[in-house]
């Protein structure tokens, strides 16, 4: 269940030239919360998962982590608050291509603390990786692979775990264990903040974040989503 605040963001606003990427976004997430954002294509999900992952920070306006502001920090203590608190997951598998599962898992662990090849191969068991452990990325299937990211994105026991169109490269049945593993998660305790095109993986959201023009034009619970875009949005796309 969710609980208190673990991000708030107040009037954040990220301007590329004279382009307003993201505009005076204001929203709280709720620790332990899955939170879905959508929206088309250049409606400013990236630059929020950006900004939510430590990644960039915003031309004006407030972000706090666990109450720490993260608008003041500069890139190298994003980079410590990221490798700390933080898991992400992205569409783009970003393996490296000469090492093997492990190997991969363990690339996480030395930016984090020290490798430890256990505690790697107890990850890899977690998400059913562990007999392909000793394979490289060409060697694994495409929803394969995104489990040994969904193993690297958790080998620092993160809080929180941001996933940018986690599904969008898998079939059905990948799409569905990636789903199990979030749904593991989030039973767990851990923040859940997915970006997504696709109206099932919106759905299992507690919330959905709609952004459009790089404003947030509704937050919706999930009865409410379901019932703004009919019951066919779960078996399509939402825009």
């Amino acid at each position: 269940m969710a609980g208190n605040a673990i991000y708030e963001l107040s009037g954040v606003s990220r301007v590329y030239g004279d382009v307003a990427a993201l505009a005076e976004a204001s929203l709280t997430i709720r620790q332990g919360e899955w939170l879905s954002v959508v929206g088309p294509s250049g409606s400013g999900k990236t630059t929020l998962m950006n900004i939510l992952g430590c990644m960039d920070t915003p031309t004006s306006g407030t972000i706090l982590l666990d109450g720490e502001r993260l608008d003041r920090q500069g890139e190298r203590e994003l980079a410590v608050i990221r490798r700390r608190r933080i898991g992400l997951i992205f569409q783009k598998f970003h393996l490296i291509k000469h090492l093997t599962a492990l190997e991969n898992v363990m690339v996480a662990q030395y930016y984090h603390s020290m490798p430890d090849e256990n505690e790697a191969r107890e990850a890899l068991e977690r998400v059913g990786m562990g007999a392909r452990a000793g394979h490289l990325p060409r060697q694994m299937s495409g929803g394969e692979q995104q489990r040994v990211c969904v193993a690297r994105a958790l080998i620092n026991s993160p809080s929180v775990v941001l996933a940018d169109e986690p599904t969008g490269n898998l079939d059905e049945a990948n799409e569905q264990i990636v789903l199990d593993l979030f749904h593991q998660l989030h039973d767990e305790g851990t923040t859940l903040i997915v970006v997504t095109h696709d109206a099932t993986v919106a759905a299992q959201g507690q919330r959905q974040v709609i952004l459009r023009h790089g404003r947030i034009d509704q937050v919706v619970e999930t009865d409410d989503y379901r019932r703004a875009f009919g019951a066919a949005a779960v078996d399509g796309q939402v825009a």
